[in-house]
């Protein structure tokens, strides 16, 4: 069994780096685009281009790999992530069940 991810997009938030004892941990928002669909068949915009949906990502990234990402890259930039998807539960405030997912990055490609 594998869990893998690659998305290629652009980072749509500004790279935040935080500390947690010895562990440093980037976080930023990816953007990605998908066809817009309807009926199963792709939407095309009046100049014949297909029409796209962008879709966020939260991408997590540790140690020297998030610290690189973070001095190097900025909002707008074009990368490749690869990595894994990360499924966490938790109760808020008022004591309901919450839930996210998000990318644990392992690889990250400069374009």
């Amino acid at each position: 069994m594998k869990n893998l991810v690659i998305l290629i997009g652009r980072i749509a938030s500004t790279p935040e780096t935080r500390h947690s004892g010895e562990t440093t941990i980037t976080k930023f928002n990816l953007v990605t685009d998908r066809p817009k669909l309807v009926d199963g068949k792709t939407v095309k915009n009046d100049a014949g281009y297909t029409e796209t949906i962008p879709e966020f990502h939260n991408v997590t990234f540790f140690n020297g790999l998030g610290s690189t990402v973070a001095r190097h890259k900025a909002k707008g930039d074009l990368v490749e992530v690869q990595g894994r998807l990360h499924y966490s539960k938790w109760q808020d405030n008022e004591g309901k069940d919450r839930y996210s997912v998000e990318i644990v990055g392992e690889e990250c490609l400069f374009l």
